[in-house]
Formats: C-alpha cells, sequence, structure tokens
C-alpha cells in the first residue's frame, strides 16, 4: 500500500488550485478596435500553437477562430456593444454601424429611474415602439429628470431601428430637437451621427432633403480639390511610409470624422455611382486630420465591387503615407473577390520592400480567396527562403485552413526541405488542422522517425492523437513498443486527451504496472484528471491497497 499511497500523495502535491480570476473593471466608454487591430489579435490567437506540456486540448478552438478570423473583422458594422452598469448588450444586426454610447449611471434618487430602466428593457429585447414610447414618456411625465437630454438619442434610435419611414422622420426630428435644447447632452456625438444615418435612410426612401444634406456632408469629406502631397516627396514604397506618416496610427480620429463618414456610407447605399468618385478623393487627400477619413474610406471602397475597386486599394497600399490605411487596405482586398485583387496580392508579395506587417495582411487576403492561383502564390511564398519564417509559417497556417490534395502535399514536400524546427512544427500543425486518414498517418510516420528531433515527433503524435483517423487501438499498442522514455511520456498525455475507455485502461495498466516510477506517476495523475467515475474508483482502490 505505501508506494502507491507515495505516488499519489506525490502526484497531488504538485496540483497547485488557480488563481482567482480578477474582476473585469466596467466599461464606461464603447470600444472601437480598429479592423486591422481586429484582424491581427485574432490571427494572434490563431498561430499561437499550444505548448505541449502544457496541455491544449484547444486544437478545436485554433480551427474554430481560423473559421472565425474573418466575421471577426467583417464585424466592423455588427459588433456587439457592452454598457456600463447595469450591464447589458446590444446585438447589432444592422448593416451600418450606428452609434451607441454607454448607459450613464444617474442618482439613484431619479424619479424616472425606474421608466429609464423598463425603457431600456424594452430596446435590449427589440421592442423598438415600446422603446421609444418610454423614452419620450419620461420627458412627458418627468421634464426634470436628469434623463431628459439623452432620451432623445435613445427615442430616436429605436425609432431607426424599426426601419418605417414615418419613424425615421420622427427620429430625425428628436435628434434636431436634441441638438437644439441639449448641445451638451452626453450623447450629443453619437447622436449626430446617428442623423446621418437616419438621413440616408430616408433619402434611399426618396427624400430629396435628406439627399441632399448627407450628399452635402460627405462632400465635404472630399473637396473638389484635394490636397496634394508636397512637391519633391516622390512615391512612398510599400510599407516604407515616412515616420510622421507612421506617427499617425496614434492620430485621434473626432467624430467629425465619424459623421461624414456616416454620410459617404448613406451615399455609398443611396447613389454607388457618385460615391465611388467622392471615396476616390477622400484617399488622394494628404492634408494634416484626414488619415482617419482615409481609413474609414478603404473599407467603404471594398463594400463596392467596380472595375476599380482592386487597384484603389492597391494604390493605397503603394502611396499613402499612414501605416494603417496601408494596412487596412490590404485586409479589405480579401472582400474583393476577381483575379485582379488576386494579381494585386501576389505583386505586394513579390515586392521586396513590403514590409511584414503588409506582408501579413497580405497572407491573409490571399487565403481568402479559394482559387487556384490564390493557392499557388501561397504556396510559392511558403517555400521562399529570402522571407522571415515567421511570414512562411504564416502562410503554413493558412494553406492548413485551406484543405485540398495540392496544399497537402506541398507541406508535406516542404517539410523535407526546411531549415529550423519552428517551421517544421507549423508544418505539423497545418497538416493536423486538414483532417484526413493520409495525413494523420503521415504524422503517426514522423512521429516514430527516430531520425527526427524528439520535440517535433512530440508534437507529431500529439497532433495525430487529437484527430479521430488514429485508432486508440494503435495508439495503445504503441506504448510498449516504444523505446524512447519521452515518447511514453508523450504517449501517456495522449491518453489522456482520449475519450474512448481503452485509452483511460491504458492508463489504468501504466499507473499499476509501469516499472517506471515516474511514469507510474504521470499516469496517475491524468487519471486524477478524467471525470470517469472509473477514474475516481480506480484511485480509491490503489489507496486502499
Amino acid at each position: 500500500m505505501l508506494p502507491y499511497l507515495s505516488l499519489l500523495l506525490a502526484v497531488t502535491s504538485a496540483v497547485q488550485a488557480s488563481p482567482a480570476p480578477t474582476p473585469h473593471a466596467r466599461a464606461h466608454r464603447r470600444a472601437r478596435a480598429p479592423v486591422a487591430a481586429l484582424e491581427a489579435g485574432a490571427q494572434a490567437l490563431i498561430m499561437a500553437q499550444p505548448d505541449i506540456d502544457a496541455l491544449t486540448a484547444q486544437a478545436p478552438v485554433l480551427a474554430m477562430a481560423a473559421s472565425n478570423l474573418q466575421m471577426a473583422a467583417y464585424s466592423l458594422t455588427a459588433a456587439p456593444v457592452a454598457f456600463a452598469a447595469p450591464v447589458f448588450f446590444w446585438d447589432g444586426d444592422d448593416d451600418e454601424d450606428v452609434g451607441e454610447p454607454v448607459w450613464l449611471d444617474q442618482a439613484q434618487a431619479d424619479v424616472a429611474d425606474s421608466v429609464y430602466r423598463a425603457a431600456r428593457q424594452a430596446l435590449n429585447q427589440n421592442q423598438y415602439e415600446k422603446a421609444a414610447d418610454l423614452f419620450r414618456g419620461i420627458r412627458d411625465r418627468y421634464p426634470r429628470s436628469t434623463y431628459v437630454p439623452n432620451t432623445y438619442y435613445w427615442q430616436a434610435f429605436a425609432l431607426y431601428r424599426t426601419g418605417a419611414e414615418d419613424n425615421l422622420r420622427a427620429a430625425q426630428e428628436a435628434l434636431r430637437t436634441q441638438a437644439s435644447r441639449y448641445p451638451k447632452a452626453t450623447t450629443r456625438r453619437d447622436a449626430a451621427v446617428l442623423l446621418r444615418r437616419v438621413q440616408g435612410a430616408l433619402a434611399r426612401g426618396g427624400d430629396a432633403e435628406a439627399a441632399e444634406d448627407v450628399t452635402a456632408d460627405a462632400e465635404s469629406a472630399a473637396p473638389m480639390t484635394p490636397t496634394t502631397p508636397p512637391a519633391g516627396t516622390g512615391p512612398v514604397t510599400i510599407g516604407r511610409a515616412p515616420r510622421p506618416g507612421r506617427a499617425l496610427r496614434n492620430e485621434s480620429c473626432d467624430d467629425d470624422d465619424d459623421i461624414r463618414i456616416a454620410a459617404l456610407n448613406a451615399v455609398l447605399q443611396m447613389d454607388p455611382d457618385r460615391a465611388v468618385p467622392l471615396l476616390k478623393t477622400v484617399l488622394a487627400r494628404r492634408d494634416d486630420g484626414s488619415a482617419c477619413l482615409r481609413r474609414k474610406a478603404v473599407f467603404l471602397l471594398s463594400q463596392k465591387r467596380t472595375s476599380e475597386t482592386s487597384s484603389l486599394l492597391l494604390n493605397a497600399v503603394r502611396s499613402d503615407p499612414d501605416q494603417e490605411v496601408r494596412e487596412q487596405a490590404v485586409f479589405w482586398l480579401s472582400q474583393v473577390p476577381g483575379d485582379e485583387t488576386v494579381a494585386a496580392l501576389d505583386s505586394i508579395l513579390r515586392d521586396a520592400r513590403t514590409d511584414e506587417d503588409i506582408q501579413d495582411k497580405a497572407i491573409f487576403a490571399l487565403s481568402q480567396h479559394h482559387s487556384a492561383r490564390a493557392g499557388v502564390i501561397l504556396r510559392d511564398f511558403a517555400a521562399r527562403r529570402d522571407v522571415s519564417s515567421d511570414m512562411r509559417e504564416k502562410a503554413i497556417f493558412w494553406l492548413g485552413q485551406n484543405r485540398s490534395t495540392e496544399n497537402a502535399d506541398f507541406l508535406k514536400g516542404l517539410f523535407t526541405k526546411v531549415e529550423t524546427s519552428d517551421l517544421k512544427e507549423k508544418i505539423i500543425f497545418s497538416l493536423s488542422q486538414m483532417g484526413g486518414s493520409d495525413n494523420y498517418r503521415w504524422l503517426m510516420d514522423i512521429a516514430l522517425n527516430q531520425n527526427e528531433d524528439i520535440e517535433i515527433r512530440k508534437k507529431a503524435l500529439f497532433w495525430a492523437g487529437q484527430g479521430h483517423n488514429v485508432d486508440v487501438a494503435d495508439l495503445v499498442k504503441l506504448y510498449d513498443t516504444m523505446n524512447d522514455r519521452e515518447m511514453k511520456e508523450q504517449l501517456i498525455f495522449v491518453y489522456s486527451q482520449r475519450r474512448e475507455e481503452a485509452a483511460l485502461d491504458k492508463l489504468f495498466q501504466i499507473g499499476k504496472n509501469d516499472p517506471d516510477r515516474e511514469l507510474r506517476k504521470k499516469a496517475i495523475f491524468w487519471i486524477g484528471q478524467s471525470r470517469s467515475p472509473r477514474a475516481a474508483q480506480y484511485l480509491q482502490e490503489l489507496i486502499n491497497q
């Protein structure tokens, strides 16, 4: 009994309690992450291959993150918004981005508090007519309430969401009333943007006055004679902007830009042929303070499919002095179909002067074009030795997300030619994401190849074990034929990740009979992590011996 009890105590002492999660601070303002930041953050999650010894079981998460990456970026116009206490979330399902400021904490003693809460609840439940009536009712019943200034915005927002023409006109009137009576209301900036949305919707329904207003605002973002770069500046090469341009990344994008972009978007929906020339003029601007407009203009342009779209975005990549404009222009090429777009992305990757931030976006954009030509370009890039390993790894990753025989065969061939273990690990991971019996058999062959580095073999074994194409019976038999102790440790971990009873039975056997005390301890540890009632019974029997 004592040997087994000492093993259990040794395993138990190694388990430490996880630290309590720190509470999240309240959100006091709406998150407005730029598209490039969304895409970069998602891709960072995807590319972070889990450490084997730390136990992942995260392969499905990585695969889901890859498929969700495009949606995370595309949700620029439909992102959920968190509000301050009490917290509630707005599920934006419109195709336009409407300003939604945070709910403000009000005095506890405000007489309109209960009505205000009811109005918020109705809005959260998509009961727009009811919400509008309740917000308007606050002004009628409690004209001295501190809620009154912002009720105009929320009433208009609810009316706008209904989409009915009469409600749109009522929303427009409410917003204009707020502007004249309460110019210092905390929702005024968002209300100005919402007004352009409302007017855009009215203009699309044939309202000439509203159309005139949004067109005038759009033209203010694109003056007839755009400011051009100073003479003698010379062309800006891809990804090699002057330092002043890079500094614009931290420029404060104020709400006036949002208002003008809202107007441009309204014109785009109302009269695309008029909007595209306006967007071209915006992108040609180089005056101080126009970078924010240009960043937003590349997105709007990508949503309009014209014969010029690809060339205009590529021109922004090549010539815009702002790094974020260039990165977003490349990223949004992922949304523009056609051979011209693929050719533009190819030219970006072939240019030796392209910096890695731009290359990164170009690789992603190509991965979203599921054409034979795009696949060839990505494979060629992954094989290049004149680019960084980081960029090659990203190309390899995205090849793994586009399942095809050509990509699988290419990656297997590339495995024998790459120079670093990091590249080999990415190839192993990408093939595991493709699935298929042939790919998992190849992974098992790598795991059993004693000429390969032990860490590479362990990674191959782990990812092979994650797939359903490898029979658990084969994995169980492998333990007794394996001479390498590190590989046996890895097999124990692989068994712990399987859900079949045979894998648990093998852990039982190792924990009880293996002559290597350390391997028995590892098996007992992973048995202790199992939720199976059989595992608890097994441990109890060990203790009682």
